[in-house]
């Protein structure tokens, strides 16, 4: 049933390492967004709405969006107060400078090169200026994406399509969309181990990681500054 994909996408952050990895890249994001009260956010590519759940909580106004219908469902669920929109991120059906934020989180690893850039813009022409947007994703130089590269070897049809960056690549891109700054930030340097006594030293990991910068990161987080 299409509703299982949902339920299984949901079910991975029920277990100790999905719950702690979404911790650190919650952390990660939110150093970054720092959403407030009363702002007008846009969740781009919001999936099942974990992170318009989490911009509700912070009193924003949200909106979320993705292109499945089956994941805007389970959306509705975890943020009922927010308003939902199907519809593709590299043709936002939105007005000029209608967000103060806009944030999308793996969204762009799932996209062609060139829909990455058409998200881009789209993305910043949707933020007023003197606004944000915040891009998080998978990063390159880790044991995670290694793993789902054997994945994809495997037959996996989601990590086959996936697309691994780093924050070169992702200033770039913001950059030539017409951001006037980007700051960029690497996490998740827990190892892919989903063994509690492994997952409970998920902040040693990170604290021990950071002079790493993107060697062993699975997540990179970057904020482009509207001028």
């Amino acid at each position: 049933m299409a509703e299982d994909r949902a339920a299984a996408y949901d079910a991975w952050y029920a277990t100790p390492l999905g719950a702690a990895s979404h911790g650190i890249e919650l952390a990660l994001v939110e150093s970054l967004a720092r959403p407030e009260a009363g702002e007008r956010v846009l969740d781009a590519g919001c999936g099942t709405g974990i992170y318009t759940a989490w911009l509700a909580e912070q009193g924003a106004d949200v909106t979320g969006l993705d292109v499945d219908p089956v994941f805007l469902a389970a959306a509705r669920e975890k943020a009922p107060g927010a308003r939902l929109v199907e519809g593709d991120a590299t043709r936002l059906p939105f007005a000029d400078g209608e967000f103060d934020l806009a944030l999308a989180v793996t969204l762009f690893c799932f996209l062609s090169e060139a829909e990455r850039a058409a998200a881009a813009r789209e993305l910043l022409r949707v933020t007023r200026p003197g606004g944000r947007v915040v891009v998080g994703e998978l990063a390159r130089f880790s044991l995670w994406a290694a793993q789902r590269r054997i994945k994809a070897r495997r037959g996996s049809k989601t990590w086959k399509a996936a697309h691994f960056t780093t924050a070169g690549e992702l200033r770039r891109l913001l950059l030539a969309a017409g951001a006037a700054a980007v700051t960029a930030r690497y996490g998740l340097y827990l190892p892919p181990v989903n063994r509690p006594a492994i997952v409970r030293h998920g902040g040693a990991f990170e604290r021990l990681g950071r002079g790493l910068g993107p060697l062993g990161a699975a997540f990179v987080a970057v904020r482009a500054e509207l001028g």
